[in-house]
């Protein structure tokens, strides 16, 4: 989210070869993305010589970074052009905004992620998706004090309770995905900041039938929602994973959006319409 920079470096915010694709061997993060999404991910250290793939504009926005973070650009953005060729787009530069959100080519919604270890790019078509965010994150505990930053006070009594429900998912780092999953499906449709404080999110039991470690999540924007469909979103729901070392979230927003579902304000508000579902795990 818009937040303190602080937050997103104390978390461990840095962030590529590997699994390939749908038609792959069981990726991670489709368990958590519906049929509409193209995913490509990768695990392990990306290759010394990542950087050398790039196309010159994307080169120069990585001139001065250190290699470890020319490897890691470059290792997210080959997934995310692998996920493209599936939907049948060249290779093209993808050169981060203001923001450092990507530019997708016209007709095209996606979101990347990275951390140490684990990278993985989501794209479908936007007559599909409206907007789609995923976030991947190390399945860890925050470093001291982060919680409260990125948190509503509401939020930190919730993931107390469930981490004496179900220790072993690290909650504090679940929320934290999460709300980055929230902004970067946020973004394109407003271009707008949004902080940490300005959604709140509550986390629904794990599914039966998606394992031990999966569920669902939802987000109660604070401030006014994007239009999407002729309807005003009051927030999105979303769904999330643990496997492999690492905690996934993501929302896909459908492009036409069904009746609005309300869903019960934890602070007794009345319920605010949500959309974003990410439908069925693949």
């Amino acid at each position: 989210m818009a937040a303190p920079a602080a937050a997103r470096a104390a978390a461990g915010d840095p962030a590529a070869a590997g699994r390939r694709g749908r038609g792959g061997a069981g990726l991670v993060i489709e368990r958590i993305l519906p049929a509409e999404a193209v995913a490509e991910e990768s695990l392990g250290s990306p290759p010394p010589a990542a950087g050398d793939f790039l196309h010159p504009e994307e080169a120069a926005v990585v001139a001065r970074a250190v290699p470890k973070r020319k490897e890691e650009f470059a290792a997210v953005r080959a997934c995310a052009r692998a996920a493209l060729g599936r939907l049948g787009f060249p290779p093209v530069p993808l050169v981060p905004n203001r923001r450092g959100a990507p530019q997708w080519p016209s007709g095209v919604v996606g979101s990347m992620t990275h951390c140490d270890g684990y990278r993985a790019a989501v794209v479908a078509r936007s007559g599909a998706l409206a907007s789609v965010g995923i976030d991947a994150e190390p399945n860890g505990p925050l470093p001291d004090g982060v919680l409260d930053v990125v948190s509503l006070p509401g939020e930190r009594a919730r993931i107390r309770s469930l981490t004496a429900l179900r220790p072993g998912v690290h909650w504090d780092r679940l929320l934290f995905s999460a709300k980055e999953s929230v902004f970067k499906t946020w973004y394109p449709l407003t271009g707008q900041e949004l902080d940490f404080e300005e959604a709140e999110l509550d986390f629904e039991e794990a599914e039966p039938d998606a394992g031990p470690g999966a569920g669902t999540f939802s987000a109660r924007l604070l401030v006014p929602g994007p239009v999407v469909g002729g309807v005003r979103l009051g927030g999105f729901t979303g769904r999330w994973a643990v496997g492999s070392g690492f905690v996934l979230t993501a929302i896909a927003l459908p492009a036409a959006v069904p009746a609005p579902v309300t869903v019960p304000d934890p602070r007794g508000e009345p319920p605010a319409p949500v959309s974003g579902s990410a439908a069925s795990p693949a």
